[in-house]
């Protein structure tokens, strides 16, 4: 690059690459901090694979070779359409691998529990039913730990079993009585299983119950290493009731420098939160579906901050309850990625003017 540019007079220069992960990451960091390159203004480019491949479509009968895929990535970029410089600042990259993978984590803490709740259905058929309390409380948890057999918690006195219960909550439970009560009447409604089996499915129990603990406990640790870095970073987004350091770092880390976008819009159709508009003559479509084409990390962090928000700021809590009440189906996931979208203008406007949250209203629901 150095050797073609070395004796001609260079206005713009800039350098694309297709974004493919960890492949991309290094040679675009090192492109991007190269001295050389910086002293003849060069910026480096990380684009998506998908609109390269659709922009390579208007050219007729073209090869798949590196060469003309390079040629394809330079017209892209001279043609100078949706295009994002990579984020500068290291404290965003580390917040960024950070906030990434304690999403991995939590989709798969998730998954673990829909398989600790099918293993329990086979245990205990009627025992989310019954029972009103967190399943997945330590108290619980113990209770299945303890590998009991239904016939034995069918007939242990509810005293005792109350005094387990309120022991292993450590003192927790309101009412441990009516819990206790609860638990023998599902123990009592369910079907039996034969030995071999009910053992195979206390084993499965406390492998799942360790596996969702580890999960927890290193959920725990890289949100404290997300709050440590989140100190040392000049950010309003936690001055909205709802968004702590974790829902703001997961937010800030995808969006990174807010001057790296023109307008909230922009901001919102990178995170995939926009709707394609289907018109054809007279025709023009009310039902339009979500385009699910962005980053899907910023866009679940903007989804489950607005789902925060709305319980204390009353204007978004109005404006959930309105689009939630458009709808006969699919009722609190409209409204809450319409809230979303909603949540991005705020966003937009706090990192860019670097303001603090002032709300009028604001109210716990």
């Amino acid at each position: 690059l150095l050797q073609r540019i070395a004796n001609q007079k260079v206005e713009i220069f800039k350098i694309g690459l297709e974004s493919t992960s960890v492949y991309s990451f290094h040679p675009s960091m090192f492109l991007h901090y190269d001295k050389e390159l910086q002293s003849f203004g060069a910026k480096v480019f990380l684009m998506n694979p998908k609109q390269i491949t659709n922009f390579k479509k208007s050219y007729s009968d073209m090869d798949k070779t590196d060469e003309i895929d390079a040629f394809v990535i330079a017209d892209y970029l001279r043609f100078g359409r949706n295009q994002m410089s990579i984020v500068k600042e290291s404290q965003y990259v580390a917040l960024q691998q950070l906030t990434r993978s304690r999403y991995q984590l939590v989709r798969m803490l998730t998954k673990e529990k829909q398989h600790f709740l099918q293993h329990l259905s086979y245990k205990c058929n009627t025992f989310s039913q019954e029972v009103d309390s967190s399943i997945f409380g330590n108290a619980m948890m113990e209770l299945f730990l303890e590998k009991f057999s239904l016939e034995e918690l069918a007939d242990m006195p509810l005293n005792e079993l109350s005094e387990f219960l309120q022991a292993k909550g450590k003192n927790r439970f309101g009412d441990p009585k009516c819990v206790a009560s609860t638990i023998q009447k599902a123990v009592r409604s369910s079907y039996r299983l034969d030995k071999v089996v009910e053992d195979s499915i206390d084993v499965l129990l406390g492998t799942s119950i360790a596996v969702i603990r580890t999960y927890q406990q290193q959920i725990k640790e890289i949100e404290k290493s997300i709050k440590q870095i989140m100190a040392g970073l000049p950010q309003t987004l936690e001055s909205i009731p709802g968004v702590g350091p974790v829902f703001a770092a997961g937010i800030i880390a995808e969006i990174g420098q807010i001057e790296r976008f023109d307008d909230e819009t922009k901001i919102a159709k990178y995170a995939g939160l926009y709707w394609r508009k289907h018109q054809s003559g007279r025709f023009t479509a009310e039902n339009t579906s979500l385009s699910r084409n962005g980053n899907h990390y910023l866009r679940y962090y903007l989804v489950e901050a607005a789902n925060s928000v709305r319980k204390y700021v009353s204007d978004y809590q109005e404006y959930y309850v309105k689009k939630y009440n458009e709808v006969p189906k699919h009722q609190h996931k409209r409204a809450l990625v319409l809230t979303a979208r909603k949540f991005v203008r705020l966003v937009d406007a706090l990192l860019r003017n670097h303001q603090i949250f002032t709300p009028e209203r604001c109210v716990k629901v």
